[in-house]
This record gives structure tokens, C-alpha cells and sequence, in this order.
């Protein structure tokens, strides 16, 4: 039997375990990214390892979450960058470049290598073939420094994809058809990968909003093939010396798959507030729009602005809607001027905004109070958009300007007499404000403003637990819930003890002042704890707040892992049904913990308040046990 692609690339890399779906592997890893809102601490960690260039084959730091300069917090975070990029053999993409996933498509991924980011949609490189993964900014740190990445072997799903989009169908509602039906906590532990006579007709920008939005699954990653398709991508990017042809063998096997007629999929739409709340968009027709935006990591390329400007060509939005646009990179906003696409926007009535993340993370362009914002972006978290009371719809480029053109939200197959030009050819390739490492790093200074803070380290662990329950969540709980996003905390991201300050704010404005007077405490959590984006500190945050352990129905990989990393215990309940006995307040005991941890996956723990006792598990590998011993990883790493 042969390998499919993701066992071909994890045997070249694999150096501790084996792949064994479920058990834990340590891989080597090519490439790291990072972005400023996490890059930071990720940077801070790094230095603190005393390790004076990194030893991966190409690192880059980018400058695209934190760009809106209101005092000199952001920017001395990116003078930071700068200056720690030059020093220790990082590429540098400066601010105005464009998003990270987008330039690193373009710029830097290669098929058959691995990338490990501190951005939750790294798997977007997943598109032209190469194994990418989101993880919190310490174990991007330790990638730098030249250590193993560990995960547990994913089971691999294959999406057999057959047939040819419609006219007015998109990659979006490919994976917003997916996500309907595998959710988002369907995707844990594992990786899909594409396969198919389909695939022939999806360029890399397409596979690559496949594969971004693949996160909202739950996903490890997502995967295509390196084939000729690639190819014309590597060869419109000038690096068609980087391309090699890979991918499953004829006879691999998958532990599941998917069959996938693209001629059978029509637009779709993921309504408030979850990325799989997904219907056809014609079953929304009547919903009146505020607000429409066209960018983000998922649908900022040539093609995406060029399908939004050919539909709006020669008419006006209404007055009662607003439409940004956020291109993903200055090398697509230049082909995009060069080729008419702004001018046709701009004269529609939209506005450009920065080539940066932006409105997607609640940087600018909120909506209005209880105002209807259709996006195409991928995440519709309740308040993510800046606006707490706003409702946000996730769609294609395409059903977004047809939205934007009619007011309501509009299958875009309602515009007749329009055609999707090909904008695919005659990239603007531009490398001046990627800024590749100094070639004297002795003479570099790193440069640290008054905002940015050493990162706090954990302390070993216990020998028993006693504390608080500080709260309880519902299922799926987002990192956002946890540690929001936005204009006003984006900026103190390398201020943990400032940000912690507003840990849980969005559920609990009293949080950290229960915290505070608990001075320790534990969270307990339903279903798919922490999805959503990979920022390291709400993780680190509570730690900071004395949180020793979570006890939750279910984890998402990536919180689950940064956890760990900061000293923090992931138990799971043995019976699901006691997490119905629990109450915010309630003191729970755990003796013995010290010792239980480590000779055993079972513990008891005592509700004192209740006088009850059940039973939490953990699966945690001798390496993340004796991680959690230490404090977390930084310890560990130290005394490895």
C-alpha cells in the first residue's frame, strides 16, 4: 500500500516516534513564520535561549495584525522586529507588505517542506503543497532554536474532489460545504488532504482559501498536491526553480474519505456566530447588509479582487452599504492597479484599506450597533469584528460583491451578464520590503520600548491542588473569548501583565479581579475548548493569573498544546456528565497531584464545595508530563 502525501512528508522529517496515528512524533521543521501580534513573545522566548541564529532554513517575521499606530506601542513592537530579525538570521516583511499567508504563498513556501507559524491559518501554504501548521509563539521558538516540533500523528482524511466549479462557486464554499458538514471540532487530530480529477481546476490562491479555512475545522492542517497547476504558480511567482512535483501515491490510503462533486456545490454562507453555521446563500436573500468586506489571509488575492471588481464594474453600492477592501499583499494591490481592478472598485464606491489583517481581527472597519456585516473572512466569533452586537456572515468574494452591489445578502448567480476575467498571469513580483537578515549581526541593536516585557515564566508544579473554580464556559469557547482581539488589546501583546487584565472580559468583565483575590484558580469548559486562533497568551495570561489546570469536555489541539507550554494542566472529565455538577466558585482538590500526574492518566478530584468526587483524565506523553513538572516549556527547554 502506498503513502499518501502527508505520511510522505512527515517520514522525511520525522525524527522521534513513529507514525502511528495517535502516538506522539517529533518532526523537524524548514520554515517558521510569524506574525507582530504574536511574534513578540515568540522573539523574547527565542532570545532567551541564548541562541544566536536560527538553524531553520528560512524564518520570517511579518507585520501585518497590529498596524493601526494610535500611540507608540505597535510600532515599537515592529522596531522590535526589525531589530531582533537583523540580529538573529530572520527575513524581515516590513509593515505595508501585506498579510502573512498571503506574501509567504507568494514569497517563500516551498512543496514538501514543513512550516510551523504562530498564526493559526498558517496551513494556508498548504495550498501549494507543503505541510504547515499553526502553534502557539514558544513552540515556534523552539522550532527556531533548532528543536523537534511534537504533535500527536494525525489521522489523515482524504477530500476526493471531482467535477468543475459553476460559474459564480468559489473555493469558499467549498470549505464552508465541508465545514456544514464536519464542523468545527470534527477536524481534531487530524489533516485532510485533497485528491482528485477536481483538482485540476483549482489554482493555488483557491486551494489555498481551502486550506486557510481548513483551521476553522479543527484541523491539524490542510493539503494539495504539487502539481502543474503549482507549477504555473511557482512560474507566475519567478520561483519556478523552487517547484517539484509531489503528492500521494496512486494507491494511498486514508483512514476516511470524502467525496466531493464541485459542479454540485452552490454558494454558501456561515451565518452568526460560527464558521459551520452554514446554509446556501439563497436562503438568506432577505437579510438587508450594513456592511460588506472583501480581504483577509482567506480571499485577498488577484483573483478574489478582480471577481468582486468585474461584478461591480460600472455600478454603484446603495447608500446604506459600506464595502472595504483589504488586498493580501502590495505585490496584489500593484497588479491590481496595474490592471484596472481598484480603479473599477474604487469608482463602485468601495474603499481601500491597508494590505493587513485589519477588519478580520477587529482592527478598523467595525460595522455599525446591531449592524449586518457580510465578510470574506474566516471567522464570525460574536464580537470579533469590534462590534459586540454585530452579525457577520462569512461568503466568497463573489456572493460578498453581489451582496454589496444589491444591498441583501445575493446569491451572486442573480447577476446575469457577468464574467470572471482570469487575472492569473503578470504577477507583480516584488521583494523590496522583504528585508532579509543583516550580514554583521554583531553590529545590531536590538531595540525593546517601554511596552515590551520579559515573558513570564511558570513555576514547577505542586505537590497538591487546591483552588477556585474562576469560571465555567460553555462549549466551544474561542481564544477570542479568552484573550480578545481588537484595537484596544492587540497592543499590549507583549505586555502580559497588562493584558492579562482582560483575560475572559467578554464573558466576565470580573475575571481578573477574581483571579486577583483567588491568587489561584482553575477554569472548567465544555466541548472544543480554546478553538480559534493560535495566540499563545490566553494560555500564558491565565498562568500569569495563578490558573493551574483547565478541566474541559474537549480541547482544540492548538490551545491545548500552548497549555502545556506554559505549566498549565489539560484534564478531561472521565464522565462527561460531571461537568453538570460544577459551579463558577466551587473549590476543588486535587492531593497527591505531583506524583498521580505522572504514575497515572486518571486522578480524583474532590468538590469540596459540593462534597463530591469525580474523576479527571489526562493524555498527556512523558515528555508533556514532565514538561508540566517544570512549569512549563521554557523550564523544561533550559533544563534539557
Amino acid at each position: 500500500m502506498g503513502k499518501n502525501f502527508v505520511e510522505k512528508i512527515i517520514a522525511s522529517h520525522i525524527q522521534d516516534g513513529e507514525m502511528i496515528s495517535g502516538q506522539e512524533i517529533g518532526i523537524k521543521i524548514d520554515q517558521t513564520l510569524t506574525q507582530d501580534a504574536t511574534g513578540t513573545l515568540a522573539y523574547l522566548q527565542f532570545e532567551a535561549m541564548g541562541i544566536p541564529k536560527v538553524k531553520t532554513e528560512i524564518s520570517v517575521s511579518y507585520v501585518d495584525h497590529n498596524t493601526l499606530q494610535n500611540d507608540f506601542r505597535n510600532m515599537d513592537d515592529h522596531v522590535y522586529l526589525r531589530t531582533v530579525a537583523a540580529k538573529h538570521g530572520i527575513y524581515f516583511s516590513r509593515p505595508g507588505n501585506g498579510i502573512c499567508h498571503q506574501v509567504h504563498l507568494e514569497r517563500f513556501g516551498i512543496p514538501g517542506k514543513t512550516m510551523l507559524g504562530s498564526d493559526s491559518h498558517t496551513p494556508t501554504s498548504g495550498g501549494l503543497g507543503m505541510l504547515s501548521i499553526g502553534a502557539g509563539g514558544l513552540d515556534v521558538a523552539i522550532a527556531m532554536a533548532g528543536g523537534l516540533f511534537y504533535l500527536n500523528m494525525p489521522e489523515v482524511i482524504g477530500v476526493k474532489l471531482s467535477g468543475k466549479l459553476n460559474p459564480m462557486c468559489s473555493a469558499k464554499d467549498v470549505i464552508l460545504t465541508l465545514l456544514k458538514s464536519e464542523t468545527v471540532k470534527g477536524g481534531v487530530g487530524k489533516i485532510y488532504e485533497y485528491f482528485g480529477h477536481g483538482l485540476a481546476s483549482l489554482s493555488v490562491p483557491q486551494r489555498a482559501t481551502i486550506t486557510n479555512m481548513g483551521a476553522e475545522l479543527g484541523a491539524t492542517t490542510s493539503l494539495f498536491p504539487s502539481d502543474e497547476v503549482t507549477r504555473e504558480w511557482f512560474k507566475s511567482q519567478k520561483r519556478e526553480n523552487q517547484w517539484i512535483k509531489a503528492g500521494a501515491d496512486p494507491d494511498a490510503s486514508y483512514s476516511r474519505v470524502i467525496e466531493m462533486d464541485l459542479s454540485r456545490l452552490v454558494p454558501m454562507a456561515a451565518c452568526p456566530h460560527s464558521p459551520d453555521n452554514v446554509v446556501p446563500v439563497s436562503e438568506l436573500k432577505d437579510i438587508i447588509v450594513d456592511q460588506v468586506a472583501i480581504g483577509s489571509c482567506t480571499n485577498s488575492s488577484i483573483a478574489d479582487l478582480g471577481a468582486a471588481a468585474d461584478i461591480l464594474e460600472g455600478k454603484v453600492i446603495p447608500e446604506n452599504v459600506s464595502l472595504g477592501i483589504s488586498p493580501g499583499s502590495r505585490q496584489v494591490f500593484r497588479q491590481a492597479v496595474d490592471q484596472g481592478i481598484i480603479s473599477r472598485l474604487v469608482a463602485a464606491g468601495a474603499r481601500i484599506l491597508e494590505f493587513a489583517c485589519g477588519p478580520c481581527i477587529g482592527m478598523g472597519f467595525a460595522p455599525n450597533s446591531k449592524g449586518v456585516s457580510v465578510r470574506t473572512f474566516n471567522r464570525n466569533f460574536k464580537a470579533r469584528s469590534g462590534t459586540k452586537d454585530a452579525d457577520v456572515y462569512l461568503v466568497s468574494p463573489e456572493t460578498a460583491a453581489a451582496t454589496a452591489l444589491m444591498g441583501r445578502i445575493t446569491d451572486p448567480r442573480e447577476i446575469k451578464g457577468v464574467s470572471i476575467r482570469d487575472y492569473s498571469a503578470n504577477a507583480m513580483v516584488d521583494d523590496s520590503m522583504i528585508i532579509p537578515p543583516s550580514e554583521v549581526p554583531e553590529a545590531v541593536q536590538v531595540i525593546k520600548g517601554p511596552n515590551i516585557k520579559d515573558c513570564p515564566i511558570g513555576l514547577p508544579l505542586e505537590e497538591n491542588l487546591k483552588a477556585e473554580v474562576l469560571i465555567k464556559t460553555e462549549d466551544n469557547i474561542t481564544t477570542d473569548h479568552i484573550m480578545p482581539a481588537g484595537s484596544k488589546i492587540l497592543p499590549l501583546r507583549s505586555n502580559i501583565p497588562e493584558i492579562s487584565k482582560h483575560v475572559f472580559e467578554v464573558l466576565d468583565p470580573e475575571f481578573y479581579n477574581k483571579a486577583q483575590k483567588a491568587g489561584s484558580g482553575i477554569i472548567v469548559g465544555g466541548e472544543n475548548y480554546g478553538q480559534g486562533s493560535s495566540r499563545e497568551h490566553a494560555a500564558l495570561a491565565p498562568m500569569y493569573l495563578g490558573v493551574k489546570a483547565v478541566i474541559a469536555k474537549g480541547f482544540a489541539r492548538i490551545h491545548k498544546s500552548n497549555l502545556v507550554n506554559f505549566g498549565i494542566i489539560p484534564f478531561t472529565f472521565k464522565n462527561p456528565a460531571d461537568y453538570d455538577t460544577i459551579s463558577q466558585g466551587d473549590i476543588l482538590v486535587i492531593k497527591n497531584l505531583k506524583q498521580g500526574i505522572q504514575s497515572s492518566f486518571e486522578l480524583e478530584c474532590l468538590n469540596q464545595t459540593q462534597n463530591k468526587s469525580f474523576t479527571v483524565v489526562h493524555d498527556l506523553s512523558r515528555r508533556f508530563v514532565d514538561m508540566i513538572l517544570e512549569g512549563g516549556l521554557l523550564n523544561y527547554t533550559k533544563n534539557q
